[in-house]
């Protein structure tokens, strides 16, 4: 049995997509019940980070199949609308996340900002759903 380079670089890439899926979506929902302003501000740099790792190993799928097959993946129509919504997702959910920190909002606006990273990682996930079944 050999090792295919390819699809381990895949399913690398794979863990750590879904482990930054795990950390923006728990960390804003964690951060939803645990009103703390300091764990607030560790749960803030997990998302921003989980966000970053969402964006790199995103960018990663493109660049292994360019690797492989000297071109980027064949996606259109819906899966492509997907591969849009969890970019801008990524984009927002990383300023919104790198903003808390910067600006300490008050807590009444920082509710509202956990409220919209919550909705925006559970966004790019469906999106992901959505992009894995039509691509």
């Amino acid at each position: 049995m050999s090792l295919d380079s390819q699809n381990l670089a895949y399913a690398i890439t794979q863990i750590a997509h879904n482990f930054g899926a795990v950390t923006v979506v728990g960390g804003a929902a964690v951060a939803l019940v645990w009103r703390e302003a300091a764990v607030q501000r560790k749960l803030a740099w997990m998302v921003l980070a989980g966000w970053l790792i969402q964006a790199v190993s995103g960018a990663t799928f493109g660049a292994i199949s360019y690797y492989f097959y000297a071109k980027f993946p064949d996606i259109h129509s819906i899966a492509l609308v997907a591969l849009k919504v969890k970019i801008v997702c990524a984009a927002l959910g990383f300023f919104l996340a790198a903003w808390q920190l910067k600006a300490q909002p008050s807590e009444v606006l920082r509710r509202y900002v956990w409220m919209a990273l919550c909705g925006l990682g559970v966004l790019a996930l469906s999106s992901a759903a959505i992009l894995r079944w039509f691509s």
